[in-house]
């Protein structure tokens, strides 16, 4: 379980650019991207008012779910690609832990100085996707056999616990939440 790709973006647009480390800011996000901060920095949610708490400052995709798709990592805007993490089977309150690549899981120091990022819930599939790819947002959605929505395949949401830095091919270490409660969209 490592970190196979990171990308973001100081614009609102819908593609990040990928860089080979960042900074993650404890409440805020990632280091100068535009979706960090303490309120919701969606273009979608900036009307509401008062702002809601910003439950969406790191998007984390899976690679196995781009690659199925034939999509490159940050071309759908996500911070974090994933590999070998079920992002989707964790339920909110998870924690991802990114640790120096060479660490067993007996060397994840439990004083808070380890990057983590806390889930939050799904990413639900904005109209976005199909402006950059026709077609591509109804392929990050399962339906059941009534046509309902069943699940999302296009990540997960979560907010910066700790801060510090992440590079590529830093090791993931997953901590389920106590209290398993399923992924609903943020």
């Amino acid at each position: 379980m490592s970190v196979h790709a990171l990308a973001k973006s100081t614009r609102h647009e819908f593609s990040k650019t990928p860089v080979a480390a960042f900074t993650l800011v404890a409440g805020h996000g990632v280091e100068d991207d535009c979706h960090s901060g303490v309120h919701v920095q969606h273009r979608s949610r900036l009307h509401i008012q008062p702002p809601p708490p910003n439950l969406r400052q790191v998007h984390l995709i899976p690679k196995e779910v781009l690659d199925e798709l034939g999509v490159a990592p940050g071309q759908i805007g996500e911070n974090v690609t994933t590999v070998g993490v079920d992002l989707l089977a964790l339920g909110a309150g998870a924690r991802l832990r990114f640790v120096p690549a060479n660490a067993d899981n007996s060397e994840v120091p439990a004083d808070g100085t380890t990057p983590t990022v806390v889930v939050q819930g799904l990413r639900n599939p904005c109209p976005q996707i199909d402006k950059f790819q026709s077609g591509l947002r109804e392929k990050f959605i399962l339906r059941d056999s009534e046509g309902r929505i069943a699940t999302r395949k296009s990540g997960v949401m979560g907010t910066v616990e700790v801060g510090g830095p992440v590079e590529v091919g830093m090791k993931i270490v997953v901590e389920s939440s106590d209290n398993f409660q399923a992924l609903a969209c943020v």
